[in-house]
């Protein structure tokens, strides 16, 4: 079972890193807030089935329905909204790369509002040298940066800072209730697809069968495996190869928005971006070094963490 959960682990790296190809590639066609609306809706689909199969969805949970409500607009319509925003702006490449920085802005938010951090010299330096890459890619102070430039970091800042925000949330709020991982993506996801559905303009929409491998790209790569199976095999990683490892699978998808963005996009990828790169996941690597084995379980399990 162990050898098999390894092989998951791969597919979930993979099927992460990939996301940023389908989601740039859609961006072409439809909307950001179209990309995020099919997005969620198919990656509620296998999620809402588990559930249901796992008997894990409660009447009783509508009681705490306002905690859904608030974690799926910040690990649902809010985050998706945001880096599909991001990817349409920027690079899938450098969106990529600028998602390594999602276990950082976790670090922080937690450090801020939940004060259960440990803050040593060791994860101090690991936030030093992360957002020193992340400034190497944004490079503020650089006047020929575009405004869309500008605008996409911005959109992708906002979506890790969603996930963060989210998992203070659920920590402080949702883990004492004892509702199952799967359970609370289920009702998160699926809250966040109907408030689409609602606020969401889907003129235009069908563009997306402008081009057949786009459309497949969106509806399967991006929303029913990259989502809803990405999830699920998360949840098993987590639960057979144990929290701490499963937080390294999120240094791998940036590697690959990197090669699928230069290879099959053909997106310039400057070295000092690389550098960058490297520099981000270093300080995430030397971040978690960091933190004591029982804060890093709480953080990698939360179930808010999503790429």
């Amino acid at each position: 079972m162990k050898n098999k959960s390894y092989i998951v682990f791969g597919l979930l790296a993979l099927l992460w890193g990939l996301t940023f190809l389908f989601n740039k590639g859609a961006s072409t066609l439809i909307s950001p807030m179209q990309i995020a609306s099919v997005r969620v809706f198919m990656g509620f689909l296998p999620v809402f089935a588990a559930a249901l199969i796992g008997r894990k969805l409660k009447w009783q949970h509508l009681r705490y329905a306002h905690h859904f409500i608030a974690m799926s607009i910040l690990a649902g319509s809010l985050y998706y909204f945001s880096f599909a925003k991001g990817i349409q702006l920027l690079p899938s490449s450098l969106a990529g790369m600028l998602s390594g920085a999602i276990p950082m802005i976790s670090f922080v938010t937690a450090a801020v509002f939940l004060r259960n951090e440990p803050i040593n010299r060791r994860s101090v330096l690991g936030l030093c040298v992360g957002f020193a890459g992340i400034a190497m890619i944004a490079r503020p102070w650089d006047a020929s940066i575009s405004t869309n430039d500008l605008a996409g970091f911005g959109f992708i800042g906002l979506g890790s800072l969603c996930v963060g925000l989210s998992f203070v949330y659920a920590r402080r709020f949702i883990s004492p209730l004892g509702i199952s991982p799967l359970a609370l993506c289920t009702y998160q996801l699926g809250i966040a697809a109907v408030t689409f559905l609602f606020i969401a303009d889907f003129d235009g929409a069908l563009a997306i069968f402008d081009n057949g491998w786009i459309a497949l790209g969106l509806f399967f790569g991006l929303g029913l495996f990259g989502t809803g199976i990405a999830y699920l095999c998360y949840y098993l990683v987590v639960e057979n190869l144990g929290a701490v490892k499963a937080a390294s699978v999120t240094y791998i998808p940036p590697i690959i928005a990197v090669l699928t963005g230069s290879l099959i996009l053909g997106e310039n990828v400057q070295l000092q971006e690389l550098i960058a790169m490297a520099a981000i996941l270093t300080g995430v690597i030397v971040m978690q070094s960091g933190r004591t084995p029982a804060m890093q379980n709480q953080l990698t399990a939360a179930p808010s963490r999503q790429i």
